[in-house]
């Protein structure tokens, strides 16, 4: 059968790439059209699994190029920002923490001290994640390293798939809440969303707009989780062989030392950038390589390359090359001429609606959060102008309703990227269930949370 979805997406990914190239849309230049079509070809490839999401990348990143629809520099512009070395970063320092047994010492003493019952595990589930989104800022390391350790449970515990995909569900769905609180949380999302408001947000000014409803949002997941999903059998952790593997790490090396340092400095430094303007991206990658340098770090080898995906890199390229290129084309702003109504709300909560269920319903289309991110936040940021809303209020609106939303695995990354080896053994229908209630809770988070919030801060 994933064969012939493949089979069939692909020739619907043609199909609707054809038709679109070759209809005509009032207002809509030829370049913006050849974007459309080849963007809309590339999100359906990418929601039916036709091939690994990076060769999919590739193929329309080169499609871009070779059809002419916007300069090299435009569709490869991910790479001319710090961003994606803020994401490369992020997946070498998580394999530091790893190698270097840092990571599972302190998850392994969280739960000695915290684990007592599958309530618990599925909490310390979301504090380890809260907890090492100030040490990894990005979510899949983070999740693989926390799975990594919670598979010590599972074993310990004789857990079956079902409290297995509870844990998994905790580990991955759950990083989307605990990425929005900082802002190297998501290195990549939340920098982009910053981008599009027309600002560049320090660290301590993401932490004043979206500390606070990111961490609501996170308790709240918690909760809905812990009231959808019960274990099925009794839960029993022999937390004897937590203690052997704790003990064989034996006394803080000088490696985890070392690991530890460059890593507080590296926070510091994220922390303080308001002070010193050196950008997210540039001070993970001088931590990156003061863990690589000798007698000061020699944690990171040549082997820990291995550990930065290529193919997660080229969808991220992709993903943004929709939106960067989506502008340049004028495909963006003829989206918003076209999907969004033309009165816009001066009421904020009424506003807020609009924009969260226009970006919902897009993000139930496209699948992807970047895309969507990507094409709505700058035609959501066109649409409202002329009324006079601060941009990043938009931005973050739309930033807010995608992130922590999903109803399939496609339409969010954290969530995908756990269906795989090693990752949480869940099934469609679970995340369908877990992501339903999520819906509710979104515009809970931003009617009653973040709007309130937002005019206490200044935004609004």
């Amino acid at each position: 059968m994933s064969k012939y979805k493949r089979i069939v997406g692909l020739v619907l990914a043609l199909l609707v790439s054809i038709v679109v190239y070759n209809l005509q849309f009032p207002g809509l230049s030829p370049e913006g059209q050849k974007c459309l079509a080849i963007s809309l070809g590339g999100v359906i490839c990418w929601a039916t699994s036709v091939a690994q999401p990076g060769y999919v990348s590739l193929l329309m990143l080169v499609s871009y190029v070779l059809t002419n629809t916007a300069p090299t520099n435009v569709v490869f512009s991910l790479w001319q920002t710090h961003l994606v070395y803020l994401v490369i970063a992020g997946f070498l320092i998580a394999s530091a923490v790893e190698s270097s047994g840092l990571g599972k010492r302190i998850a392994y003493n969280f739960i000695l001290k915290f684990v007592n019952s599958f309530t618990s595990v599925i909490v310390s589930c979301y504090v380890l994640g809260l907890l090492l989104s100030f040490l990894i800022p990005h979510p899949f390391p983070r999740c693989f390293l926390i799975m990594s350790v919670m598979a010590f449970i599972i074993k310990a515990a004789d857990l079956p798939r079902e409290d297995v995909a509870i844990i998994g569900l905790a580990v991955f769905g759950g990083s989307t809440a605990n990425s929005m609180v900082l802002l190297t949380g998501d290195s990549t999302l939340n920098i982009l969303a910053a981008s599009f408001g027309g600002q560049t947000l320090s660290w301590l000014e993401w932490v004043k707009y979206m500390a606070v409803p990111g961490l609501v949002a996170h308790i709240l997941m918690c909760g809905i989780q812990l009231k959808l999903f019960k274990p099925s059998k009794t839960f029993n952790l022999d937390k004897e062989i937590i203690r052997k593997q704790l003990n064989a790490l034996g006394g803080l090396n000088t490696v985890e030392k070392k690991t530890l340092i460059w890593i507080a400095i590296g926070v510091v430094l994220w922390a303080a950038d308001s002070i010193h303007h050196i950008s997210p991206g540039w001070i993970g990658a001088l931590v990156v390589c003061g863990l690589a340098m000798p007698v000061i770090g020699d944690v990171l080898k040549p082997k820990n390359w291995d550990s930065v995906p290529i193919g997660t890199l080229l969808f991220l390229t992709a993903a943004m090359a929709i939106g960067t290129v989506g502008a340049h084309t004028g495909m963006n702003q003829w989206i918003a001429s076209v999907a969004l109504p033309t009165y816009v709300p001066t009421n904020p909560f009424v506003f807020a609606v609009v924009v969260t269920t226009i970006t919902v319903i897009i993000h139930m289309i496209m699948g992807s959060l970047m895309a969507v991110l990507g094409i709505t936040a700058p035609a959501i940021i066109a649409y409202a102008a002329n009324t006079g809303w601060n941009p990043l209020f938009s931005s973050l609106l739309v930033y807010t309703a995608i992130s922590i939303h999903w109803i399939l695995p496609m339409h969010s990354l954290n969530i995908l990227v756990g269906t795989g080896e090693g990752g949480g053994q869940y099934k469609d229908s679970e995340v369908i269930k877990f992501g339903l209630a999520q819906t509710v809770v979104i515009y809970f988070l931003i009617l009653v949370i973040e709007i309130p919030w937002w005019k206490l801060v200044g935004l609004i």
